[in-house]
């Protein structure tokens, strides 16, 4: 069986104030123990967070790492920095990423390749545009994405596949039961082919895109979600609960 995940990733949102979050999750699921928790504030917040969420269900992830170790490159932080503050989780390739600062597949493998070497979990975004889902090509650009992103070596203990439709973040915008499974499944039977049964159906598949409490029973039903990368409703406690007690229930 593999472990659901519920992971809030604040973008560039969130204070030191708002770290109470962070309480207030570990407070109300303090006995969930099938279940990961990740909550991916801003870089400056890593380390307070990490203390905040210590020996709770609550665990830290970053939002981005750099594929190098250390070196010139200002304004970027390493995955063994963003394991030295705490953290446990990275995100990488997320498709703001992708878009705004041009990331390449092969970026994103070499990111998820560093967090690796830091003993971090890679959760590896995926998706398609609107262009792209308009032309029926959906399918083939999460083909693309996978064979170019996802890194040999991968396994379920190590990385975590996240398919957000670009149109549907921070839209309002849901992709369909039916739309979502069969990406998922698309994406389970890829992983498969490449890796085997064994580690293919080991690793985990979340959906991301304008998920919050009223859409999120719904979501869960479908077969190969296995959780949800969570944007805004993740920065506040009575928004993400919901959505991680229809996780649990599920």
């Amino acid at each position: 069986m593999r472990r659901k995940m519920a992971a809030g990733n604040w973008k560039m949102n969130g204070s030191s104030a708002a770290l109470s979050v962070i309480s207030d999750l570990a407070a109300a699921h303090a006995d969930n123990t099938d279940t990961d928790i990740v909550i991916c504030p801003p870089a400056p917040l890593l380390f307070r967070a990490s203390e905040i969420a210590r020996s709770s269900a609550v665990t830290i992830g970053a939002q981005d790492c750099h594929s190098e170790t250390a070196g010139a490159f200002t304004g970027d932080i390493a995955a063994p920095m963003i394991a030295d503050a705490g953290a446990t989780h990275v995100i990488v390739g997320h498709s703001e990423r992708r878009d705004a600062y041009r990331e390449s597949n092969s970026d994103v493998r070499a990111k998820a390749k560093a967090a690796w070497e830091a003993g971090l979990v890679a959760i590896l975004c995926i998706g398609e545009s609107a262009e792209d889902r308009e032309a029926d090509n959906t399918l083939d650009i999460i083909a693309g994405q996978l064979s170019g992103s996802v890194p040999n070596g991968s396994t379920g203990d190590n990385l975590v596949v996240a398919y957000e439709p670009v149109w549907a973040i921070g839209t309002g915008a849901v992709a369909t039961t039916a739309q979502i499974d069969e990406v998922h499944d698309f994406i389970r039977a890829r992983l498969v082919q490449r890796f085997g049964a064994e580690v293919g159906n080991a690793i985990r598949l979340l959906y991301g895109g304008s998920v919050k409490p009223g859409n999120a029973v719904e979501i869960f039903q479908c077969d190969n979600v296995d959780g949800a990368l969570v944007g805004g409703a993740s920065l506040k406690a009575q928004d993400f609960t919901p959505i991680i007690e229809a996780l649990i229930a599920s």
